[in-house]
């Protein structure tokens, strides 16, 4: 009979429940590897709803934009990015489980789009302007554009409150179609529709070149000619122009805007290395029902930049979102708008604290400019409007264009006969229509699409 000694014993039971547990943590990082995996995959699959949603509604607004120019060059342009948003809704489309989703229809439509939107830019570049059927064409294509864009919001709503999984996309997304456009897909067949067809009663047609600004891509105007600051300085300044205590550095920023960011565990607070100013804060908190009015918003938010040393500004837009006021200023220079210079500011509307501030794109753009000279009057800028917008208000104002330069511009507060706000930028020195946006007024403020 073998005899085991107590050492020997307790060495087998130590290196058995060492082995045990070397086991279960083995199971549990196999098991946890997987969960990860298949939450970013979902991840991935979330992110892809988001951007085609996105996408969805820039070619709506777009097209709605399209039925208010004028010009051969803003409809280039407007085409240009409907292309560009076209493309880029049929990369996220590629990215999806696509057996899942009812999103024949949206392929066929991307295509479609994306072929019209040539044709136009090719038709402008031989100097003809739209004919009337074209017009047409183009609110039967807004019409289409708002109800898939519609369809989509409602799946992704649903996928984010929780109500909705990917196994059950298909019948949401078909549900929802049919229930607000009648030109819904009636069947689901090889996924992406062929790039040169489109739907039966559009025409097949073509278009190039993105239009986009460029707000971020220079170098930061403001910090030029300032001196560096160190740790403890942008620290010292992180506090006193937050008002959050107890704040540590967590990492620089590098990149056109070099940054040292504090942290206090629900805050963040970015300073400047150079010249030290406030470049975002965020301050992370559950917001009460509102008790203060949009109107009281924008007056704390204006003394926070008051107190920031930041004076020549004007409020333009604001919305509210989960219980916060985010109100829109640009910076403002000899009664001209400077739509380049943008702060952000959010306000909770339970108490009125500042609880959001992003300054990046007023850092990059402001300096003292040369305010150029007027070579085209107001009643022929207006003479370059649509006749189907009647002129309620203008002003002068400055507006980024393609690549770093800026345009002069008028800017016209108009209504169409429908009744939607539209703002038309035409250059104050060629007469050219430069951009047009749509203004959005509801219950959750005035924004610009």
């Amino acid at each position: 009979m073998v005899k085991i000694s107590k050492d020997a014993l307790v060495r087998i039971f130590s290196f058995a429940i060492a082995f045990l547990l070397a086991l279960g943590a083995f199971a549990c990082l196999s098991s946890y590897k997987l969960t990860l995996a298949k939450r970013s995959l979902e991840y991935s699959y979330l992110r892809s709803i988001g951007d085609l949603s996105l996408s969805l509604d820039n070619i709506k607004n777009t097209l709605n934009k399209g039925l208010y120019s004028n010009s051969p060059d803003m409809i280039n342009e407007l085409s240009s990015k409907l292309w560009g948003d076209a493309m880029g809704a049929k990369a996220m489309l590629s990215q999806l489980p696509i057996e899942e989703l009812n999103l024949e229809n949206t392929n066929k439509f991307l295509s479609q789009v994306g072929n019209y939107a040539q044709s136009l830019s090719k038709k402008m570049s031989e100097g003809e302007s739209l004919a009337d059927d074209e017009k047409k064409n183009l609110e039967a294509l807004y019409s289409y554009a708002k109800n898939i864009s519609d369809s989509m919001w409602s799946v992704e709503s649903q996928i984010h409150g929780g109500y909705l999984t990917f196994d059950k996309v298909k019948d949401m997304a078909m549900n929802t179609s049919n229930k607000e456009n009648s030109q819904s897909p009636q069947n689901i067949a090889n996924g992406f529709a062929d790039i040169e067809k489109g739907f039966d009663n559009y025409p097949t047609l073509i278009y190039d070149g993105p239009f986009s600004d460029h707000l971020m891509q220079r170098d930061p105007r403001l910090l030029k000619g300032t001196r560096p600051i160190d740790e403890q300085t942008a620290l010292k300044k992180a506090v006193e122009t937050s008002k959050i205590e107890n704040l540590r550095l967590i990492g620089e920023e590098m990149g056109t805007m070099p940054s040292y960011t504090f942290m206090d565990g629900n805050s963040t607070v970015s300073v400047t290395k150079s010249g030290g100013f406030l470049c975002y804060m965020l301050a992370y908190r559950n917001v009460g029902d509102a008790t203060i009015s949009t109107e009281k918003c924008i007056e704390i938010a204006k003394k926070y930049m008051m107190d920031l040393g930041v004076y020549e500004v004007i409020n333009t837009y604001y919305e509210t979102q989960q219980g916060a006021c985010i109100i829109n200023f640009a910076g403002i220079q000899d009664n001209t708008v400077l739509y380049t210079d943008l702060i952000k500011v959010g306000v909770a509307m339970d108490n009125g604290e500042v609880i959001s501030f992003d300054a990046r794109g007023y850092i990059t753009n402001h300096i003292e400019r040369q305010i150029p000279k007027i070579k085209v009057s107001h009643t022929e800028a207006i003479k370059k409007l649509s006749p189907y917008l009647t002129v309620k208000e203008s002003r002068m104002c400055i507006v980024p264009s393609d690549g770093l330069s800026e345009k002069y511009c008028y800017e016209f507060h108009c209504t169409a006969k429908d009744g939607q706000q539209i703002l038309v930028y035409i250059n104050a020195e060629t007469g050219r229509e430069e951009q047009l946006l749509i203004l959005q007024i509801d219950e959750h403020g005035m924004l610009t699409v």
